[in-house]
């Protein structure tokens, strides 16, 4: 038996995801209606495939610079400039969304440090701050999920240094409005922390045009990617973009972990920031309106502004207990205990077929009566 002795502290600090837990539980299930999974139902599009394919048929399979391959780059930091316009944003390819958060909080957490939240969050926050060394202190939301500057105000301490926001959110489909976005940019530059913004889920939204932070202080630190908006989530990559000093720091901590993003996924990112997400956006939005329509009258629910997760309280019980019953109905939901402090809501992804989503809610509609 492998001494438990030789584990490090931080082994302990982090613990296995809650979704994980529930795929494994589905396993069993023959022919599920999984409307559990946190991504894309689409395939990759056939442009980028070919991309990429191009990119190992011609060589490029070898290692490239950390900072990323100049093909997709200076794409980014044109897609950048023109965001941000008169801002020196510092651009950084990195191994996915996950990868370039725990870039930043490897750049900027000591052992100690605290990282604000907003509660519900998205699941790997306290481990991936944990892992630096650090402790998550969390905001409360409920019920609306809107964010009170005011609270994260409350929630700052001499030992804050970040503060972590995600727009669109998982689990909850909430967009943090402009106004909110600008002060707690004020705040951040007020209270000399760094403003993280997670916008993984930017071209998912629902009801107007995406906004960030970003627009209100170049200190701002914005990490993007690519596996939600084209379907490739398993490609892993993503993007950081913020002032040059900390994206420099990050580049080289990616040096010495990650490396680089995968070479020829950057081909293929490349492809993709030509293709138009448009019609797949509309369709999403299409499918919110579906299932808050069909659940409208037995859930009590906000309707999500963007990403595709909608986040019901449980009619009965816990988050828990109501998806451990949906599993009996042959419904993967994930408990939103999974993310948050209280395990009082689920969450549904309707990144799923429309024949998928119909069978939902129909197992829904009937567990909401017992």
């Amino acid at each position: 038996m492998f001494p438990e002795s030789l584990l490090a502290d931080r082994t302990r600090a982090v613990e296995i995801s809650g979704i994980r837990k529930i795929f494994e539980l589905g396993k069993s299930l023959k022919d599920p209606v999984n409307l559990s999974i946190g991504q894309p139902h689409f395939d990759v599009p056939e442009s980028v495939k070919a991309a990429a394919k191009a990119a190992i048929d011609g060589g490029q399979n070898g290692y490239v610079v950390t900072q990323g391959v100049p093909q997709l780059r200076d794409k980014l930091v044109a897609d950048a400039a023109a965001r941000f316009p008169g801002q020196d944003r510092d651009v950084l390819v990195t191994s996915g969304t996950s990868g370039g958060l725990l870039l930043a909080l490897f750049a900027v957490v000591n052992p100690g440090d605290e990282v604000v939240t907003p509660d519900p969050y998205f699941v790997s926050y306290p481990n991936m701050v944990a892992l630096a060394g650090g402790k998550l202190v969390t905001v409360d939301t409920y019920p609306d999920f809107r964010v009170d500057p005011d609270k994260v105000r409350a929630a700052i301490t001499p030992r804050t240094k970040a503060i972590l926001i995600s727009t669109p959110s998982n689990p909850t489909g909430a967009v943090v409005d402009p106004a909110t976005q600008k002060a707690l940019a004020d705040l951040a530059r007020e209270r000399g922390v760094l403003l993280i913004s997670d916008e993984i889920y930017r071209a998912f939204h629902c009801d107007g045009p995406p906004h960030s932070p970003a627009a209100f202080d170049p200190n701002v630190l914005v990490v993007e990617g690519f596996g939600k908006t084209y379907g490739m989530t398993g490609w892993r990559l993503g993007w950081a973009h913020g002032p040059k000093r900390l994206v420099q720091e990050m580049a080289k901590m990616q040096q010495f972990t990650f490396v680089c993003a995968p070479s020829v996924v950057q081909w293929g990112g490349a492809a993709a920031l030509d293709f138009d997400v448009t019609g797949i956006v509309a369709d999403y939005a299409r499918k919110r309106d579906l299932l808050a329509a069909g659940l409208r009258g037995h859930y009590d629910f906000e309707l999500p502004g963007g990403a595709f997760y909608l986040f019901p309280r449980a009619p009965w019980g816990t988050g828990t207990e109501f998806a451990a019953a949906g599993i009996a109905e042959n419904l993967l939901v994930i408990p939103g205990g999974v993310f948050s402090a209280r395990d009082t809501h689920f969450r549904i992804s309707y990144a799923a077929s429309d024949e998928t989503l119909h069978r939902g809610i129909e197992i829904l509609k009937r567990m909401a009566k017992r």
